[in-house]
């Protein structure tokens, strides 16, 4: 299990990136004392998004972020309702998949199945 990754965004983009997040099932979540200042984070069955405010931040290009969907479907009519442009993945492992990029631009992979 990966238990949390960082991503860069623009300071501005801190609720949107909330907001995008939920729609996959993370929820917003403290962050330890010594952190609550530089990052904001988002959970979901053991696995955290830790958001992290900067005035220049590095969104890499191809990189990518991949989560499950415990309702793929649902998940993506929730993006694609809230206005994401959704990409299909290649169907390699017999499960499909979706990219969009999340309003900081980091690509991210919506998989139904690991």
């Amino acid at each position: 299990m990966l238990q949390h990754v960082t991503l860069e965004i623009a300071r501005d983009r801190v609720d949107a990136c909330v907001r995008f997040w939920g729609l996959l099932g993370f929820a917003p979540m403290t962050a330890p004392p010594l952190l609550r200042a530089r990052f904001v984070w988002v959970a979901r069955e053991g696995t955290q998004i830790h958001l992290m405010p900067v005035d220049d931040p590095i969104v890499p290009d191809q990189g990518h972020v991949a989560v499950t969907a415990p309702d793929y479907e649902a998940a993506l009519a929730a993006l694609r309702d809230a206005g994401f442009a959704l990409r299909a993945g290649s169907n390699a492992w017999d499960a499909p998949r979706t990219f969009v990029r999340c309003p900081a631009g980091h690509r991210v992979e919506v998989m139904s199945a690991p």
